[in-house]
C-alpha cells in the first residue's frame, strides 16, 4: 500500500470546516501521523468491564471447510493470545550475574550512599513532574474505565424524555426550517463544534389538495384510503393523515379496471396469475412485506399491470397493533433527489423533471377498505386463528382508482456537527438520526432518534470540556427528507463523496429506535457483529439477565442506506421491536404510519428503553473512535461469506472454493497483523495506520454493480433473518425456476464470484504490503 501526497486544491467545494481545512488535509494526505503517545498507552482496548466474560479461544483457528461448524469469530484480542502467555515463551534478553570483586568497606559505603541519594532524588522529580503534567489519558482519546463509565453514566432517561417532549411540542411551519434550527441551537449550546445547517433544493412528490379515492363499479360506492365513504365534507376537512395516505413518486391519474389479488406479488404468485388471467392494464391488490416494495412493483410493471392498491394484512402485524383502519405512506424513491440522480443537488446542477418514478398508479389503503372491496364479512381473527384477506379467484371486481399528487421543488435541511479527533482527525465515525420534514406526515417517531443523539452529545461534551477528546472525529448528523427516500443523507453523501470514501470508518444508525418494547435486536455489518455481541453481554449483565445476542446482517430502513450501498461503510443499528414483528414478514417497516408521540410514550413511559439504546450506541461509538486498531473483524466477514453459500445448490461449488481461500487469507491477516497490532509492546504507528486503512475498506469489495430494485448493492446484507443466502442469488434462482431463464442466475453468480475473489486478493495484497514494509526495515 503506497501513500502519496495530494494537492490541497483537489478538495470538494462547500466542505465543512473539518472536511476542508488545511490542517486536516495535511494530516490526512501527507500521512504525518503522530500516534506514539496513543500507542504507548495500554489503550481503550486493554481494559475489560466487570461484566465482560473471558472466552477460551485456543481452538478457534481452523482451516477445515466444515460449514456446520462455522461459528462467529471473537475479537482479535481474545482469539490470539499474547506471545508472553505461550508456554514456550522466554525472554529474548538475559545476562549473566557478574562476579563479585573485592573492594574495601569505605568504597562500598560511598557507592551505597550515592545510590540512595539518586534514588530519592529521582522519586521527587517523578512525583512533581507527574503532578504538573496531566495524564495522557485525559488529553488523548485513550479512555480509562473511569472516564468511559463517566460518559455513559451521564446519559439519563429523564434527559431523553425532556428532549423528546420539547421536540414534539414544537410548532410545525410550512417551511422545513423550525426543527433544524432548534436542533442546531441545542447542539451548539451543548458545546458541539462547527454545527452547520446544510440545505438542498430537491424535487418532492406531495399529496394533492384532496385525498385519493377508490370507487366500486357498478354501485358507485366511493371510499377514501382509510375506508371512510367519500363526501364533500370529508374532502374539505381532510385530516393530514388522510392526505398523506399516498405513495410518493407514483404516477397520477385515474384508472378503471379489474381488481386482481396478487398476494405478496413474488415471481411465483405472478406466474400462476398470468396463466389464469389477463393482467394487462389491470389493478393489482398487493400485500406489503416479504420482499422490497420496489422489487415487487418492478415485477408488476413487467406483467403489464396499470395500478396497485397496497395494504398490510392484519395477520402480519403484532396482536397489540390494531391498524385495520390506519392509513400509511410509502416512498417509491430508491434514494436521493430524483431530479439529480447520482450527483448532488447543488445550485446550477442540471435538473431532470421526473414527476413519477414508476408507470403504475400506486395507492396505499387500509385493511378495512380491502375487506369492503372483496366483500368480506368474516373477522380476520377467529378463535385465536388469523385468516388472511384474499379475493376469491372466481369473483370479479371492477374498481376505479384516482391518485392525486403534486410535484414541487422544496428545500430540505441537514444538521451536521463535528467533534474533532485528537490523533486521527481525518477518520470519521458518523452518527445519524433524522428529523421531521414539514411536507411529510405529522408523526413523532423521529423525536426518539433526535432525543437519543442529543442526550449522547450532552454526556460526551461534559467530558470534552474537561480536556478529553476522542482519537477519531465523530460527526453527528440529523437528516432531513428521510420519508421521501433518504434524500438528505443521499445528497450530503454525494456532495462529500470523495472525502467520505477515504475517511469514514463506520456509520451508527439511530433510525426509529423504538418500534416496540419486547425485544432488543441489532443489525450490523459482519465485521462489526463481534463488537455488537460484546455490547449485548455488557448490557444484559447490567440488567441481571442475559439472552442470546439477536444480531444479524439484514437490510435496514433509514439513512444508513447510502453509506452501506455506495460507500461500503461498516454500519450498526440498535432498536427495540415486538417479537411478532420479528417473526412476521420483513419490509413492513417500509410503511410510514402517522404514529403519534403518545404511542411512543405508551411503549416506553419511563424512557428506559431509550436510555438503553443511547448507552449501547454510545459504547460502540466510543470504542470505534478510540481503539488504536479499529474493532472490525476480518475473519468474521469471511465466515459470513461461507455461511451465505451454505446449501446443496450445485452452482455454489466454485464459490465455496474461492470463499475457502478468502477465509484462509483473512485468518492469516488477522493472526499475523491484527494480533501484534493489538499488543502495545509490539505495534508500530505506521503499521497500525496501514492496518486500519485495510480494515475500513474491506466491505467495499462486496458492492456489486447490478441488483434488483430495492435490493442492497452490498451483498453482505440479507433480505431477512430467515434466509442466510446471498439475496441476489435467491432472487435469481427463483426467477430461473419460474420463468426458465438462466441468464439472470449466471449474472448473479458472476457478481458474487467477483466480489469474493476481490476480497481474497485485497487481503493478500494487504499482507504483501506489510511484508514489504518489514523487509524495508530489515
Amino acid at each position: 500500500m503506497a501513500y502519496q501526497k495530494v494537492n490541497a486544491d483537489q478538495r470538494a467545494p462547500r466542505h465543512s470546516h473539518y472536511l476542508d481545512n488545511d490542517d486536516l488535509q495535511a494530516t490526512a494526505l501527507d500521512l504525518e501521523w503522530d500516534m506514539e503517545k496513543e500507542l504507548e498507552e495500554p489503550g481503550f482496548d486493554q481494559f475489560q468491564l466487570d461484566s465482560t466474560e473471558n472466552h477460551n479461544m485456543e481452538n478457534s483457528e481452523t482451516t477445515d471447510l466444515n460449514l456446520d461448524s462455522i461459528q462467529p469469530a471473537t475479537s482479535p484480542k481474545g482469539r490470539f493470545q499474547r506471545l508472553q502467555e505461550e508456554s514456550d515463551f522466554s525472554p529474548h534478553y538475559s545476562r549473566s550475574i557478574p562476579k563479585n570483586s573485592p573492594c574495601n568497606f569505605c568504597r562500598l559505603l560511598k557507592i551505597l550512599c550515592t545510590a540512595i541519594t539518586l534514588f530519592i532524588f529521582g522519586i521527587l522529580i517523578g512525583y512533581y513532574t507527574h503532578k504538573r503534567c496531566p495524564s495522557s489519558a485525559t488529553s488523548s482519546g485513550t479512555l480509562d474505565p473511569q472516564s468511559y463509565h463517566e460518559i455513559l453514566n451521564g446519559i439519563q432517561a429523564e434527559d431523553i424524555k425532556k428532549f423528546f417532549r420539547d421536540l414534539k411540542q414544537m410548532h410545525i411551519s410550512d417551511e422545513d426550517t423550525d426543527i433544524p434550527k432548534k436542533i442546531k441551537t441545542q447542539w451548539t449550546s451543548l458545546g458541539l463544534e462547527d454545527v452547520q445547517s446544510v440545505n438542498y433544493s430537491v424535487l418532492l412528490n406531495l399529496p394533492g389538495p384532496s385525498p385519493s379515492s377508490v370507487t366500486l363499479s357498478p354501485s358507485g360506492q366511493c371510499f377514501h384510503p382509510n375506508g371512510q365513504p367519500c363526501s364533500e365534507g370529508a374532502r374539505r376537512h381532510s385530516s393530514q393523515d388522510l392526505l398523506f395516505s399516498y405513495a410518493a413518486y407514483s404516477a397520477k391519474g385515474t384508472l378503471e379496471a379489474q381488481l386482481i389479488d396478487v398476494n405478496y406479488g413474488n415471481v411465483k404468485d405472478l406466474k400462476q396469475i398470468a396463466i389464469m388471467k389477463n393482467t394487462t392494464n389491470q389493478i393489482a391488490l398487493l400485500k406489503l412485506g416479504k420482499l422490497p416494495l420496489l422489487y415487487k412493483l418492478s415485477l408488476l410493471e413487467k406483467a403489464g399491470f396499470g395500478g396497485v392498491l397496497l395494504y398490510i394484512d392484519p395477520c402480519d402485524l403484532p396482536k397489540t397493533a390494531n391498524l385495520s383502519y390506519e392509513t400509511f405512506m410509502v416512498s417509491l424513491n430508491p434514494g436521493g433527489d430524483p431530479s439529480t440522480p447520482g450527483y448532488p443537488s447543488l445550485e446550477g446542477s442540471f435538473r431532470q423533471r421526473r414527476s413519477n418514478l414508476t408507470s403504475l398508479l400506486v395507492q396505499p389503503i387500509s385493511a378495512s377498505l380491502v375487506a369492503k372491496l372483496i366483500s368480506s364479512s368474516k373477522e380476520p381473527t377467529q378463535s385465536g386463528h388469523c385468516s388472511p384477506l384474499e379475493l376469491p379467484n372466481n369473483e370479479k371486481r371492477i374498481i376505479k382508482m384516482q391518485v392525486e399528487t403534486v410535484t414541487e421543488f422544496r428545500t430540505i435541511t441537514n444538521v451536521v456537527g463535528y467533534l474533532k479527533g485528537s490523533t486521527s482527525p481525518d477518520r470519521y465515525i458518523i452518527v445519524g438520526s433524522h428529523h421531521h420534514t414539514s411536507y411529510s406526515y405529522n408523526g413523532h417517531e423521529w423525536a426518539s432518534s433526535t432525543a437519543i443523539i442529543t442526550a449522547f452529545i450532552q454526556a460526551l461534551m461534559l467530558k470534552v470540556k474537561r480536556g478529553w477528546r476522542p482519537d477519531r472525529t465523530i460527526v453527528f448528523c440529523s437528516w432531513g427528507g428521510t420519508a421521501f427516500g433518504n434524500i438528505g443523507s443521499y445528497e450530503w453523501g454525494e456532495d462529500f463523496k470523495k472525502v467520505l470514501e477515504k475517511n469514514v470508518v463506520s456509520y451508527v444508525s439511530l433510525h426509529s429506535p423504538i418500534r416496540g418494547n419486547s425485544n432488543l435486536y441489532y443489525v450490523s455489518s459482519p465485521s462489526l457483529q463481534q463488537l455488537a455481541t460484546e455490547k449485548n453481554h455488557f448490557n444484559c449483565s447490567r440488567r441481571g439477565q442475559c439472552s442470546e445476542a439477536n444480531v444479524s446482517s439484514i437490510q435496514m430502513q433509514g439513512d444508513a442506506d447510502y453509506f452501506i450501498n455506495h460507500l461500503g461503510v461498516p454500519s450498526v443499528q440498535f432498536a427495540y421491536e415486538d417479537v411478532k414483528a420479528q417473526e412476521g414478514p420483513s419490509f413492513l417497516s417500509e410503511a410510514l404510519f402517522p404514529k403519534w408521540a403518545t404511542k411512543i410514550e405508551e411503549m416506553d413511559p419511563s424512557f428506559k428503553l431509550h436510555e438503553t439504546i443511547a448507552k449501547l450506541s454510545g459504547e460502540v461509538i466510543l470504542q470505534i473512535a478510540n481503539e488504536p486498531v479499529l474493532p472490525l473483524n476480518a475473519l468474521d466477514l469471511a465466515l459470513e461469506v461461507q455461511k451465505s453459500l451454505k446449501g446443496n445448490q450445485p452452482y455454489t461449488h466454485q464459490l465455496l472454493t474461492v470463499a475457502s481461500y478468502l477465509r484462509d487469507s483473512a485468518e492469516l491477516f488477522q493472526s499475523d497483523e491484527m494480533r501484534p497490532a493489538n499488543d502495545p509492546k509490539e505495534r508500530a504507528p505506521s503499521r497500525v495506520r496501514m492496518l486500519n486503512d485495510i480494515l475500513q475498506d474491506m466491505e467495499k469489495n462486496f458492492l456489486v454493480t447490478q441488483v434488483p430494485p430495492g435490493f442492497y448493492r452490498n451483498i453482505l446484507y440479507h433480505l431477512d433473518k430467515k434466509t442466510r443466502q446471498f439475496s441476489i442469488l435467491l432472487e435469481a434462482q427463483e426467477y430461473c425456476q419460474s420463468l426458465g431463464s438462466n441468464e439472470t442466475l449466471q449474472k448473479a453468480l458472476s457478481e458474487v464470484l467477483n466480489s469474493i475473489h476481490s476480497a481474497k486478493v485485497y487481503f493478500k495484497a494487504g499482507l504483501s504490503v506489510f511484508e514489504s514494509a518489514l523487509d524495508g526495515k530489515n
